[in-house]
């Protein structure tokens, strides 16, 4: 499903990393760490279509997005792909299930049911039309969770999603990605410096400056 051939990133003369190279099957949960400054999140946004690389290739589903205009790349990642990020991203002024709705809404769809059907299966039935400064922390994140899931993307990229979380939270909110990762059978990538979240994947690959392992 995911393929990634000889990836390679700089800023400037100094390389972030180089010649990454990987294979994720679908519905297949890989995590991947490394050492912080590594660039574990960049390259997360390249396989988002996101950031743009230097050298290498990345592929989805025979997509290569490398051959993508930004606005092909954009429409692609509306459909394809869903990213749940370490601060939630949700926007304050939209309630929960608007925050949810929003990649159908950018797909010009409109099923409310969708959205209660996935608030529930995370854990938030009922908490559709509170705003989110009304919610904890793992509320928060489950609710980037249900955003990200909600149009059925291939591609579900997590960066630190329990970075911000308490132990027992974290655990809950790895359950529900789990969960419905598998029910869905999206390709899942994580990053993570947490060996608890590492540890439910189904393999586990270090990134450092020279590649991946």
């Amino acid at each position: 499903m995911l393929q990634v051939r000889g990836l390679a990133k700089h800023y400037l003369d100094t390389p972030v990393f180089q010649d990454v190279s990987l294979d994720v099957a679908r519905g297949e949960f890989v995590a991947i760490v490394g050492e912080s400054g590594v660039g574990k999140s960049t390259l997360l946004n390249c396989l988002a279509g996101l950031d743009r690389w230097d050298a290498g290739t990345v592929a989805l589903a025979g997509t290569e997005l490398g051959t993508l205009d930004d606005e092909q790349r954009a429409l692609w990642r509306r459909r394809q792909v869903g990213f749940v990020f370490q601060a939630f991203h949700v926007l304050p002024h939209l309630d929960v299930a608007q925050n949810v709705a929003l990649p159908l809404m950018l797909l010009g769809l409109h099923d409310e049911a969708r959205v209660e059907a996935m608030l529930t299966a995370v854990g938030l039935a009922g908490l559709g039309a509170r705003l989110p400064q009304q919610l904890s922390g793992g509320q928060l994140q489950r609710v980037a969770m249900a955003r990200a899931l909600v149009h059925r993307p291939a591609l579900l990229l997590a960066d630190e999603p329990t970075g911000n979380l308490d132990p027992a939270t974290a655990a809950k909110v790895m359950d529900v990605l789990v969960a419905q990762t598998r029910e869905h059978e999206a390709t899942l990538v994580l990053v993570t410096h947490s060996e608890t979240a590492a540890a439910r994947a189904d393999r586990v690959l270090h990134l450092s400056a020279h590649g991946i392992a």
